[in-house]
């Protein structure tokens, strides 16, 4: 049964060969090079893994709002008591979205100050913005790079079909993302940063030793297009005895 419960999960997996044969069609269509790979990963971290931040957040509070709205006859006697819980909630939310903002907007901002040195990118500027990344980098890297994003989307679906906050008619937890950590459920866009970073280091030593061609462009989405959680298994907990 385990086999076959194995065998199902892999060939479940077909959207991510769907996603790995449309990001390759797209860097072989548009002829790109080390540098339009290097950051069309970079574009693809910073929109996937905020959009995943955001899904994180966003969830549990629509699901806290609509169960607070859905039993506020509970409260019918303290009409601001609904006001104050969902103020309070959105407080929570932005104050948590303004944190990760900065610190993974910020990563990302560093990081594409250390790429532009080594992969520059013409905005039609001038040479004396080649060396550093402003807003007209970012725009054009939007530009250029775009249609890489459905693939990355595609590959990190699991991230948005997973449901951070379940809630019970009786507002009791019903599920936590299917972590025990709710740290865990932040976890998978910094996840994904990390591999970007093995990958754009390793766009770096074939860059330098001269081994730029469509087949290493092919191997390196494969690394980043297969279905790494598959790899990743849970830890098994061992049932308790019963005494006899």
């Amino acid at each position: 049964m385990a086999t076959e419960n194995t065998l199902d999960n892999w060939l479940s997996s077909w959207p991510d060969a769907v996603a790995f044969a449309a990001g390759l069609g797209v860097a072989w269509w548009a002829s790109w090079n080390t540098t339009d790979l290097v950051w069309s990963l970079w574009l693809s971290s910073l929109v996937v893994g905020y959009s995943t931040i955001v899904w994180m957040i966003g969830q549990p509070v629509v699901e806290l709002m609509r169960a607070s709205w859905r039993d506020r006859a509970l409260v019918a006697s303290q009409p601001r008591a609904l006001v104050t819980f969902w103020s309070v909630l959105l407080a929570v939310a932005l104050f948590a979205l303004a944190f990760f903002t900065i610190h993974f907007g910020g990563f990302h901002y560093g990081h594409s100050q250390f790429l532009i040195s080594f992969f520059p990118i013409d905005t039609g500027r001038g040479v004396g913005h080649a060396n550093w990344a402003d807003m007209s980098t970012y725009m054009e890297v939007a530009r250029r790079y775009w249609p890489f994003l459905p693939s990355a989307f595609l590959a990190h679906r699991a991230a948005f079909l997973r449901k951070p906050l379940s809630l019970d008619r009786d507002l009791s937890i019903k599920s936590l993302g299917g972590s025990n950590k709710l740290s865990d459920l932040f976890a998978e866009p910094y996840r994904n940063v990390f591999r970007m970073h093995m990958l754009i280091f390793f766009f770096f030593f074939a860059h330098f030793a001269r081994l730029e061609n469509f087949a290493v462009y092919a191997v390196v989405y494969a690394v980043y297009f297969f279905p790494w959680r598959l790899v990743r298994r849970p830890v098994t907990q061992v049932a308790p005895l019963s005494s006899q």
